[in-house]
């Protein structure tokens, strides 16, 4: 077989309906490191090299199931798990940060309600068998998230310069609310777009 074809058969090994994929084994893996996370900022404190290094691990580990699905194929358990992780990752680590005063209780419930909402109505629109693309102002949006995350567990930052954490953290839950607005406005057209073709 050509290395050509080998590439090829690589790629397609797992079909669309697929469960136990190299893909989704990474996105689990962060699934489940995200209450270790969560705990280890609550009983060792919200900054040190360790959290800073694990949450870059964590968060840089989103790319590599991305690029995993794309290898080895997509799948949609990996199409749904893998922005939920991203969601439990960032919200678990954001809860303990609040939890250790590091960042207010206020922009982290924004946070998680715009994800919690953004859930439900994912689940909704998939049974009706509609699958809304995110918009690349999502990516930044996770982005940005991620950065201000980063910035409070990083030590010559963190609870140093909680103001500058605050602003980071504030243009996340901006940028998180305008692009929970765009899906929704973005899924409601296309479920009426399918709801006139089966008319």
């Amino acid at each position: 077989m050509s290395e050509a074809g080998s590439s090829t058969e690589t790629r397609k090994a797992f079909g669309p309906t697929a469960l136990a994929t190299p893909a989704n084994a990474v996105t689990i893996a962060r699934l489940l490191a995200s209450p270790v996370l969560a705990v280890l900022v609550a009983t060792t404190g919200p900054s040190s090299w360790l959290l800073f290094l694990l949450w870059v691990v964590l968060a840089g580990s989103d790319g590599l199931d991305g690029h995993l699905a794309r290898r080895h194929g997509s799948t949609r358990s990996g199409a749904f798990l893998d922005p939920q992780a991203d969601k439990f990752l960032v919200i678990a680590a954001l809860a303990a940060l609040a939890a250790s005063g590091v960042v207010g209780w206020l922009p982290v419930v924004l946070i998680f309600l715009r994800e919690a909402a953004m859930t439900v109505f994912r689940v909704h629109a998939g049974r009706r068998g509609v699958s809304v693309p995110a918009r690349p102002l999502a990516k930044v949006k996770t982005f940005v998230q991620d950065t201000a995350i980063a910035m409070a567990l990083f030590p010559p930052i963190g609870v140093h310069h909680d103001g500058a954490v605050a602003v980071a953290l504030w243009c996340a839950v901006a940028l998180t609310i305008y692009t929970g607005g765009e899906y929704l406005l973005d899924g409601r057209r296309m479920l009426r777009v399918g709801s006139a073709r089966t008319v």
